[in-house]
């Protein structure tokens, strides 16, 4: 979901029409970067979910994973090699992936992929019945959200929009998640923070927050994660 969830991430920043030189001279010798164009990872984001994931063990074989705000496909490349029984990039696959995106995403092998806006009930709906067509009526084990606004400067109501995405993410776990289910969501330090950590404590038994090491030194995210619905 990138309309409203990471264009902005993505692109780098621009001066008077040129692209900032220092932003790719950064980009260019980020060692994640170079490390997932190594490993075949669509975008550094994957080292994010990776640290979270070998942190709390979350996505195991077996499992139902559900990635939303899924493009470029990273997070859902990542799942797919755990689920891999070799921990292959293609080949067979001992679970279900079901991710989800405003904008188009490239295939990757035995991922199932929606696109639409996760706000929108008709696409929530179209979700659901894809799980339902893929998983049967097998509860999902894993929600990972690398959703995120389009952070316009303005703090209201960039806290609203961050709150909005987390919010359904919660939502959505609540109703399909399974009773020891999880949930990685990704959230930014600002007006949205602290209510959106309570909703988490108060949806959760467990409650974690990471700074992954592959976020970048002047980002302000945060993943949480809950574990355990309450």
């Amino acid at each position: 979901m990138k309309a409203n969830t990471k264009p902005a991430a993505k692109t780098p920043a621009k001066t008077g029409g040129k692209v900032n030189k220092a932003w790719l001279h950064e980009h260019i010798n980020d060692p994640y970067v170079k490390l997932a164009q190594k490993e075949g990872y669509r975008a550094r984001a994957a080292y994010k979910l990776k640290e979270i994931d070998e942190n709390l063990n979350l996505i195991r074989p077996g499992y139902v994973v559900v990635d939303l705000g899924s493009t470029p496909g990273a997070w859902s490349q990542y799942a797919r090699r755990k689920l891999s029984p070799s921990g292959a990039a293609a080949g067979g696959l001992n679970g279900k992936i079901v991710a989800l995106d405003l904008l188009p995403m490239e295939p990757i092998e035995g991922v199932v992929f929606i696109q639409g806006d996760f706000r929108e009930t008709e696409v929530l709906q179209a979700l659901e019945q894809t799980l339902a067509a893929t998983a049967g009526d097998r509860k999902v084990d894993v929600v990972i959200s690398d959703m995120a606004p389009n952070l316009s400067g303005i703090e209201s109501a960039d806290a609203a929009r961050i709150s909005d995405l987390v919010e359904l993410a919660v939502d959505f776990s609540v109703n399909h998640l399974k009773p020891d289910g999880a949930l990685v969501v990704k959230l930014f330090h600002g007006g949205a923070y602290d209510p959106m950590v309570k909703l988490f404590k108060d949806t959760f038994k467990v409650f974690k927050r990471f700074k992954p090491k592959a976020s970048r030194p002047g980002s302000s995210e945060t993943f949480l994660v809950g574990l355990g619905l309450k």
